[in-house]
């Protein structure tokens, strides 16, 4: 190596090694600490004592961790679907050539800009069984609205349906990539006598695919790690219908001060995460289409 190129290296060396003490000591060394006190009884307050698998059983027996990893697979099972067919027809609605349409796309795009805190009290008050004015304009069609957050069969799809609230954010991205196909494709696929529906299908969708991948993947980890607004909205409750698993971690860590037991809670949870994420790659491989292939 002569000296210019040591030279080079030093000063490469020198401009990412912030970044490199950033990586090594906010993600490397706290996600080794996380790994080796997963297998510690450990409070903070004291020494962790290495007990081997112990926690990861005792997570198997748990009821609570079983029941929040339900809950937790139950909004994810329903939210994220939901969510990503209610942004792709918002977009694909915002892409028309109507009127205002500036407007409208501000409008959709706006509640994705509102702080957690405010959205869950915000949604908190409108779900409220007696004062909420869901339930006010439903006595306004004849129907008597449930307790929204107060019934164990409507806490969680109320949760749910609320998510659809914060569907701008992908839908700008939909809009991007929408208005990256060409034109050329649905001008042939119309000489060819297909209807809206099936340029949606056959061009639309295809087309879209590496995008919907992409929201897909960044929906799923989110789905996974939802804490803010149920924690603010229920708490957990009614009987637990809508403790999460982020909020059952949170709760042992910080609450009872168990940390070696909500350490081999966040392995679970991200053994989960990258399970789907691997998953979703194996699958993009047949589904989705780059505009190169």
């Amino acid at each position: 190596m002569t000296n210019r190129e040591r030279a080079h290296l030093r000063a490469g060396l020198l401009f990412v090694a912030p970044w490199l003490t950033g990586l090594a000591l906010l993600i490397a060394l706290p996600t080794a600490m996380t790994v080796y006190y997963s297998f510690c009884d450990y409070s903070v307050l004291k020494e962790p004592v290495f007990i081997g698998l112990a926690n990861y059983k005792d997570l198997a027996k748990d009821p609570v961790f079983l029941k929040s990893l339900w809950n937790t697979g139950f909004f994810a099972f329903f939210a994220l679907p939901l969510g990503t067919l209610f942004a792709i027809f918002l977009a694909i609605l915002l892409n028309q050539d109507i009127p205002a349409r500036p407007v409208f796309r501000t409008i959709f795009f706006l509640p994705s800009l509102v702080p957690l805190v405010a959205l869950a009290i915000l949604w908190q008050w409108m779900f409220n069984g007696r004062f909420g004015v869901i339930n006010h304009g439903l006595s306004k069609l004849g129907v008597d609205g449930p307790n929204w957050l107060g019934d164990t069969t409507w806490a969680k799809p109320a949760l749910i349906a609320m998510g659809l609230w914060g569907v701008g954010h992908a839908v700008v991205i939909y809009l991007a990539g929408l208005q990256d196909i060409p034109k050329s494709l649905y001008e042939a696929a119309r000489v060819d006598g297909a209807d809206w529906w099936q340029q949606t299908r056959h061009v639309t969708l295809p087309m879209l695919s590496p995008v919907i991948y992409f929201n897909l993947l960044m929906g799923c980890i989110g789905v996974l790690q939802v804490f803010a607004v149920p924690y603010i909205m229920t708490g957990g409750g009614p009987a637990r219908s809508t403790l999460f698993l982020t909020m059952y971690l949170y709760d042992q860590a910080f609450v009872y001060l168990n940390m070696g037991y909500a350490c081999a809670m966040a392995l679970v949870l991200f053994a989960l995460i990258a399970g789907l994420t691997f998953a979703a790659h194996k699958l993009a491989g047949r589904h989705v289409v780059y505009g190169g292939n």
